[in-house]
């Protein structure tokens, strides 16, 4: 994101931790993000196709508004940064920079960050439809929108121009200029410098679809390149969820 945005102070207290089948998420401000913390994650996605390190990471604390951690045990499982804003009067929850273990927990530790995005959702945003958006350069990554309805890009689907105009509102809030972005692909390109990516790899990546996994094609993950993935959740699913 090109500047932080700013909390509004109408939706609450966003601090306190919540647990999910064994995982704690703990969020908190970014200001509270400590260097330990931000070691813990470079440490978590050092051997990921997505290393971030800790001066990447520690840029994130100024970019975005909350931190979510994910633990077990009090050992770190997975992180998001996040910001929940409208934009255009329409609420929005922009999932920054993230990542999750690799071990046979890694899918529980994604369903654990994501009904925290969408408990945080709920409490900012009652009654009401919100959209979620964020950057990715693997398939996988479409598992945190299982939850969502009318997801763009998407298989044997042609967006809309509304739909392409979501996709350059996200990709405008995480800091892309209408130079990089095609609104038709979805497509993000690189400019050599490390994508500020959901980093997830699926436990069984022979089960992702393959239709899906075809929209990566032509992204190019060493030059940077992501996919702007966005969708929704309605206000009554939202409230089952979070």
């Amino acid at each position: 994101m090109t500047e932080r945005a700013e909390q509004n102070p109408s939706f609450g207290d966003f601090s306190g931790v919540s647990e999910y089948m064994g995982i704690d998420v703990d969020t908190k401000d970014c200001t509270a993000v400590t260097d330990a913390e931000l070691e813990e994650m470079a440490d978590l996605c050092a051997e990921s196709s997505n290393p971030f390190s800790i001066g990447l990471l520690s840029k994130q604390t100024e970019e975005w508004v909350l931190a979510s951690v994910a633990r077990e045990n009090g050992k770190l499982r997975g992180f998001t940064f996040s910001t929940l804003e409208r934009i255009g009067g329409t609420p929005c929850v922009l999932v920054g920079m993230g990542s999750v273990v690799r071990n046979s927990k890694r899918d529980t530790v994604l369903r654990a960050l994501v009904q925290e995005q969408m408990h945080r959702a709920l409490m900012a945003f009652p009654d009401e439809d919100v959209l979620f958006g964020m950057q990715l350069n693997d398939a996988a990554g479409y598992d945190f929108f299982k939850s969502c309805v009318d997801v763009n890009p998407r298989p044997d689907h042609k967006a809309n121009g509304e739909e392409r105009a979501w996709g350059r509102r996200v990709a405008k809030r995480v800091g892309i200029g209408a130079s990089r972005y095609d609104d038709r692909s979805f497509i993000a390109r690189g400019d050599g410098s490390q994508p500020r990516v959901f980093d997830h790899e699926a436990l069984k990546p022979e089960k992702i679809d393959d239709a899906i996994a075809a929209q990566f094609a032509d992204v190019d993950v060493a030059e940077g390149d992501s996919l702007i993935v966005a969708g929704w959740v309605n206000a009554d699913d939202l409230m089952k969820l979070g």
